[in-house]
């Protein structure tokens, strides 16, 4: 059976089941991947269990950081922490500019961290802001993910750009520095349609596992700016760590081994987010004065709302796996097989379109990027010459793997869920927004392979 067919059945399934059944997500999500896994190739007695091990595959991967940044979110936003940080941002920026502090965070924290646990860890000051402005909770959401997708998919050591650089052969330090420069003004054109999004459709802050929209009455005082930042500054600290220190480790011994094992154990999301989860609900007990049982409460609360987005989030990736097995990357492939001869600026946009449809057909931009990558590097490999560098290639690649990201992205559940957003509303809102990300950065990327070729 065709893989494109398989495509437009489950885009089908899952579109019909949330807009017009109006199912649960997770009912939708899970549905669509196994009518999916029926109509791949594969062995039939395995078709449905493959489901539930895709399902736990990306379950094992996000759970806990999921469950553990619930707490944090919930304890930081009822201790006043998140409101003590964007009291700092908005003196230092102004309260009309929280926005950019947003961006800039979430654009500086993306390089070393997973988007994901960079938006569980700002999405609660989102919250906090609006609370304090009263107005633009969307555009500060939108503000948080235009400038932590630039990064993630433009900037090293992620774990796409970080593949596209190894299969086109391109040096790190090129790719860092022309990422960069890419990704900046493209995180900067989001927030601005992020502004344009919100006049245009306002979205109220509605409670969710992270994000309490009541006020919450304290009977300590709040807590100071050094220790309001920590929950999010010690795992960041740790994550990066991790990072540096194993980039460092070119060669054996480069690194001494007990720095290596103490990074990595430190490091790792899943500890590192622990530790923080403690710290805030410390800070918590200790600005709200609460009983063990309303500190129960707090926690069994957030990580009951917690539970729902896992369950979506895991959905999701089971359907991109599923995806996946009906061997829609080869299908999107072979549909340019024959186009690498071509006029060489026509190589780019082969680049940017074949990632983008590979995104919308199973979701990770990370598999999209890899895919993509090792597509273009078999055509650079045959002989295609090019007048500017490769990196260009790269970022072309990694513009497109942004757009198009819609329900079959885990990255569309955790905006709408941990923004208690809708799913139109998700739509209408964070699905734009990275196309227009990509799209910018598709054009820098054209712009600068024109004037500051590199060759």
């Amino acid at each position: 059976m065709d893989p494109l067919f398989i495509l437009a059945v489950g885009m089908a399934a899952i579109l019909g089941g949330i807009l017009v059944l109006r199912l649960n997500a997770f009912v939708a999500l899970i549905a669509a991947a196994i009518l999916v896994s029926l109509l791949a190739p594969g062995d039939p007695a395995t078709r449905v269990t493959r489901v539930a091990e895709a399902f736990g595959r990306t379950a094992g991967t996000i759970g806990i950081v999921i469950a553990l940044a619930a707490v944090i979110g919930r304890a930081m936003m009822d201790s006043g922490a998140a409101d003590r940080i964007v009291a700092g941002f908005l003196r230092l920026l102004g309260r009309e500019r929280g926005a950019h502090a947003l961006t800039a965070s979430g654009f500086v924290l993306s390089i070393p961290v997973f988007f994901d646990t960079v938006f569980y860890l700002l999405a609660p000051l989102a919250g906090s802001m609006y609370r304090q402005t009263g107005r633009h909770y969307l555009r500060y959401m939108m503000a948080i993910a235009a400038g932590a997708v630039a990064t993630h998919t433009l900037v090293p050591p992620t774990p796409g750009p970080l593949a596209v650089a190894g299969l086109l052969d391109v040096d790190l330090g090129t790719m860092i520095v022309m990422g960069g420069l890419v990704a900046f003004p493209a995180a900067a054109v989001g927030l601005l349609f992020s502004v344009w999004v919100d006049m245009r459709m306002p979205v109220p802050l509605r409670s969710t596992a992270t994000v309490a929209a009541e006020n919450v009455v304290r009977t300590g005082r709040m807590p100071g700016l050094f220790l309001s930042l920590l929950p999010v500054v010690l795992p960041i600290a740790l994550i990066a760590a991790n990072t540096v220190a194993a980039s460092l480790n070119t060669t054996p011994g480069a690194v001494p081994a007990w720095i290596l094992s103490a990074t990595a154990t430190l490091g790792n999301a899943n500890l590192a987010l622990l530790l923080s989860a403690g710290i805030a609900v410390w800070i918590y007990r200790r600005a709200c004065r609460p009983g063990r049982e309303e500190v129960e409460r707090v926690i069994e609360s957030s990580l009951m709302g917690g539970g729902v987005i896992i369950l979506i989030t895991a959905a999701g990736g089971a359907f991109g796996a599923m995806l996946q097995a009906a061997q829609i990357g080869l299908r999107i492939q072979g549909l340019f097989a024959g186009d690498g001869g071509g006029p060489a600026w026509m190589f780019l946009i082969l680049a940017f379109g074949v990632a983008s449809l590979l995104k919308i057909a199973q979701g990770s931009s990370t598999v999209a990027m890899i895919t993509t990558g090792g597509m273009l590097a078999a055509m650079v490999a045959d002989g295609t010459t090019l007048p500017f560098h490769r990196v260009y290639v790269a970022t072309a690649i990694a513009s497109g793997s942004l757009v198009g990201s819609w329900m079959n992205d885990s990255g569309f559940w955790v905006f709408t869920k941990m923004g208690g957003m809708t799913e139109v509303e998700g739509l209408r809102s964070w699905t734009p927004l990275l196309a227009v990300v990509g799209v910018t950065a598709m054009a820098l990327t054209l712009l600068l392979a024109l004037l500051v070729p590199l060759v």
